[in-house]
C-alpha cells in the first residue's frame, strides 16, 4: 500500500498553474555565468558606440536609499552599452552615495524637482539613443525591462507598459479613468489605460525631439504629443506596477495629492489638444452649424 501511494504521488501531474509558475521562474532566472558573479546582459550588443551609448536608463530618486542600489544594479544588466542616470533631488538620506556605489551616474539637485521633474532633468543630460524610464522604489528585473528597449530597437518610438490599472474595481479610480479617456480622445482606444504616466516605458531619440524634454515632466502631455506627432506608440509588455507599488499606495492619506496632480496633468494634455487641433481636439462636429444658434 505504501509503495502504491508513493507511486501515485510521484505520477501525479502538476497543475497547469504550477507549470506556469515554474516556467515563469525559469524564464526570469538571473542570467549569471555559472561559478562567477559576472552577469550576462539580457540584450547582447556586440558593438559599442564611441560617441553615445545605445541606452540611457533614467531613474528619478528622492530619499530612496533602501532600494536605489538594487534598482541600479538591475538596470545595468539590460545591456552593456548603456548608462544609468539617477536624478537625486531633495534627498536627505544617502540615496546619491548608494546610487553612485552601484555604478550610476548621479545628477544631484538639492531641492526637490517635483513629481516627474526628474524625468526631464535626466532626459536633458542623457546620451543614449534609447531612453528608458523607471522608478527608484520599484526594483524590476532586467528581463522585464528589456522588452521596452527591444521594441525601440525594432522601430517603435514610444514603448509603453501594457498596464491598464485596476479596471474591475467599483468605483474605478479617477486616474485610471483619465488614462482611458485621454487615449479615446487621441483616437487610440486600443492603448486602453497604457500611458507615459506609468513606468517602465521607453522612447527613441526621435521621440524625444518630437515631444521635447520639457514635456516629460507632464507625462500625459508628452503622451498626447507623441500620438498627435505621428510617432509609433505601442503597449509592448506588462509589468504590474500597481501591485508592486502597493505598500506606497497604502501609506497615502485620504486626500491623495498625487492623484490630483496626475488628473491636472491630463487636463493640461487635453487643453494642449484643443489649442493645437481646435476646440474639439481634432474630432468632427458633424453637421452642426453652431453659429446659427447664437
Amino acid at each position: 500500500m505504501q509503495n502504491r501511494r508513493s507511486i501515485a504521488r510521484t505520477g501525479t501531474k502538476p497543475s497547469s498553474k504550477r507549470n506556469r509558475t515554474q516556467q515563469q521562474k525559469q524564464r526570469l532566472k538571473p542570467m549569471r555565468k555559472k561559478g562567477t558573479k559576472t552577469y550576462r546582459y539580457v540584450i547582447p550588443v556586440t558593438e559599442r558606440s564611441e560617441h553615445s551609448p545605445l541606452l540611457s536608463v533614467i531613474i528619478p530618486a528622492m530619499n530612496e536609499e533602501r532600494t536605489i542600489g538594487k534598482v541600479v544594479r538591475l538596470a545595468r544588466r539590460i545591456c552593456r552599452d548603456s548608462e544609468v542616470i539617477v536624478v537625486v533631488n531633495g534627498s536627505t538620506d544617502g540615496t546619491a552615495r548608494v546610487a553612485r556605489a552601484a555604478g550610476a551616474r548621479v545628477i544631484h539637485y538639492t531641492e526637490a524637482l517635483g513629481h516627474d521633474g526628474g524625468r526631464q532633468a535626466g532626459a536633458t543630460v542623457a546620451r543614449g539613443n534609447i531612453l528608458l524610464f523607471t522608478d527608484a522604489d520599484i526594483p524590476i528585473s532586467p528581463e522585464h525591462l528589456a522588452p521596452y528597449v527591444r521594441a525601440i530597437m525594432d522601430g517603435t518610438d514610444v514603448a509603453l507598459n501594457d498596464y491598464n490599472g485596476p479596471i474591475t474595481r467599483i468605483p474605478i479610480h479617477p486616474v485610471v479613468e483619465a488614462k482611458h479617456v485621454l487615449n479615446s480622445m487621441l483616437t487610440r482606444p486600443d492603448l486602453e489605460g497604457a500611458s507615459m504616466t506609468a513606468i517602465p516605458h521607453a522612447i527613441s531619440r526621435k521621440a524625444l525631439e518630437v515631444i521635447g524634454a520639457e514635456s516629460l515632466e507632464i507625462p500625459p502631455l508628452a503622451h498626447a504629443k507623441a500620438v498627435v506627432g505621428g510617432l509609433q506608440v505601442r503597449a509592448v509588455h506588462h509589468v504590474p506596477v500597481g501591485r508592486m507599488n502597493a505598500v506606497r499606495s497604502r501609506k497615502r492619506k485620504s486626500t491623495d495629492l498625487l492623484s490630483q496632480v496626475i488628473l491636472t496633468d491630463h487636463l493640461t494634455a487635453i487643453k494642449w489638444m484643443t489649442d493645437t487641433l481646435g476646440s474639439r481636439g481634432g474630432h468632427s462636429d458633424l453637421e452642426r452649424v453652431r453659429s446659427l444658434a447664437r
